[in-house]
C-alpha cells in the first residue's frame, strides 16, 4: 500500500529522508492518474530502494502550488529532501522505471 501524505506531513515523509522519494501528485477525479495507480503500486513492490508516496491535489492544492504542479498526474523525484526531476502525465511502466532509476 503506498502512502498518502498530505501537506502538514510532506516535510516529514518527503523532504526529511534520505535517498530517493518520488511523489505521485494525483486527484480521484483523473482518468490518467487512474491509469497510473497500478504501476505506481508495482513499481512500489518491486524496487526496494525507493519510497512512493501519494498527494492528493484536491486535498492539498498548496503543496501543488508551492511545487508548480499543473497537470495530473506530476510525479516529482526528491533526493535527500531535495527536488531533482519531475515527469508529467501517464507514461508506461518501463518508462516510469527509466525515470526512477536515472534519479536514484
Amino acid at each position: 500500500m503506498i502512502k498518502e501524505v498530505t501537506g502538514s506531513t510532506f516535510e516529514s515523509d518527503v523532504l526529511g529522508k534520505e535517498g530517493l522519494v518520488l511523489v505521485d501528485f494525483w486527484a480521484p477525479w483523473c482518468g490518467p492518474c487512474k491509469m497510473l495507480a497500478p504501476l505506481f503500486e508495482e513499481l512500489n513492490d518491486e524496487i526496494e530502494d525507493v519510497e512512493f508516496v501519494k498527494l492528493n491535489v484536491d486535498n492539498n492544492p498548496q503543496q501543488a502550488a508551492k511545487y508548480r504542479v499543473a497537470s495530473i498526474p506530476t510525479l516529482l523525484a526528491f533526493k535527500n529532501g531535495q527536488l531533482v526531476d519531475q515527469i508529467v502525465g501517464f507514461r508506461p511502466k518501463e518508462e516510469l522505471r527509466t525515470f526512477i532509476n536515472r534519479n536514484k
